[in-house]
């Protein structure tokens, strides 16, 4: 619509206007000033223009332009201003309120006092403050036209009984606000409940409501099956790994293939990476890239055993620049000068010491701990640079 009420401008105002605006750049600009000033010197329903939107909301002139077609009760451009100024005054920021009036145009024209108080206030007996609330309405612009009776209050309420703590359901939506357009309990409870049947204790459920909420709003059928397929793969259900497989299988699993031809390419076999994921499912969220990276290091400069790798598939996770290049750093100057035998230091081990206990045993012991450290140092210096 825009473009082609911007082109029937054009034809209007004559082709010296189109040779004027030689270039893409110039012609888009062209167009948004075209069209501002058209619609600003034009009556438009209820007097509502594109260029007041876009200065008071910071909307782009195809966003303006699309909310300007709600206009229906008001004469003025009061209304509007009145809802900016509300979500102002509560802490939302000019990137929050443009979004939610690009995704619920309409809210233009509520009335704050009446329809979009109330849920602010409930919101923040939760414990929500101003900007948080911003980012809920922002993510989900059309939970604004949802009932606080009927649908808000009775998803928290379902939340509350979920995880037994208020503060937990809160936690929970902060992580996947989404969640909240949708009636929780008839989207959730299913999937739940495939996980209780097949004997998921609830605490390990509970770590995957707080880590992936998101996969609970997966299609129940789909949910069950991935349950079914993890059960398959020879996990137990009662393992703390099984929900993290059900996580990887389920949202991951489109590039479960290509993954598994990625650790082949290492001398892997399909059995070797079956075991490496019942070991510990999280290896096969690394992407591509990552895995290619981690190999190269472990196998090309650290010399060690592909097939060795396979059976520590935790290391997959860890930082290349965090972890593995300033660790082997300091392990390298240690065995280079004498101070400690290769067959005495497993590696795998020293990549999954905290940074504490490795400190401890592998610099702050030895004499040369200075230059140590500031060998260490450097090469976390070096990493945050390259990530820069």
């Amino acid at each position: 619509m825009f473009n082609f009420l911007c082109k029937t401008l054009l034809l209007r105002y004559g082709n010296h206007t189109v040779r004027a605006a030689s270039s893409t750049c110039k012609f888009k600009h062209f167009q948004t000033s075209l069209l501002v000033k058209y619609l600003s010197t034009t009556s438009i329903p209820h007097s509502i223009t594109v260029s007041h939107l876009m200065n008071s909301s910071g909307l782009s002139p195809e966003s303006a332009f699309a909310a300007s077609k709600y206009v229906q009760h008001s004469g003025s451009q009061k209304n509007p201003d009145l809802v900016i100024s509300f979500f102002r005054s509560h802490g939302f920021s000019e990137a929050q309120i443009s979004k939610v009036i690009r995704g619920c145009p309409k809210v233009l024209w509520a009335k704050p006092e009446e329809t979009l108080l109330p849920k602010f206030e409930f919101l923040y007996s939760r414990g929500f403050s101003g900007p948080e609330i911003g980012c809920i309405f922002s993510v989900c612009p059309s939970l604004l036209h949802r009932s606080l009776e009927n649908h808000i209050i009775p998803n928290f309420n379902y939340l509350d009984d979920l995880f037994k703590s208020a503060e937990a359901a809160v936690a929970f939506i902060k992580r996947s606000p989404i969640l909240l357009v949708h009636h929780v309990k008839t989207c959730m409870a299913p999937n739940i409940n495939a996980l209780r049947d097949n004997g998921v204790p609830e605490s390990n459920i509970q770590l995957f409501l707080r880590y992936w909420p998101r996969v609970f709003g997966t299609n129940s059928d789909t949910f069950r099956n991935t349950v079914e397929v993890v059960k398959e793969m020879g996990i137990n259900p009662l393992c703390a790994h099984f929900v993290n497989a059900v996580y990887v299988k389920g949202y991951g699993n489109a590039k479960w293939d290509s993954k598994v031809s990625v650790y082949k390419r290492w001398g892997w076999s399909e059995e070797e990476v079956l075991a490496a994921f019942v070991k510990y499912p999280m290896f096969m969220t690394a992407s591509e890239n990552k895995i290619m990276a981690v190999m190269d290091f472990l196998v090309n400069k650290m010399h060690l055993e592909s097939s060795a790798i396979a059976k520590r598939p935790d290391v997959i996770v860890l930082s290349l620049e965090k972890t593995f290049v300033p660790r082997a750093a300091v392990i390298q100057f240690l065995m280079s000068n004498g101070l400690i035998k290769k067959q005495n230091a497993n590696l795998f081990t020293v990549f999954k010491y905290t940074e504490k206990n490795f400190l401890q045993r592998f610099v702050n012991c030895y004499d040369e701990a200075p230059q140590l450290l500031k060998l260490y140092q450097e090469k976390l210096e070096l990493s945050k640079t390259k990530q820069k």
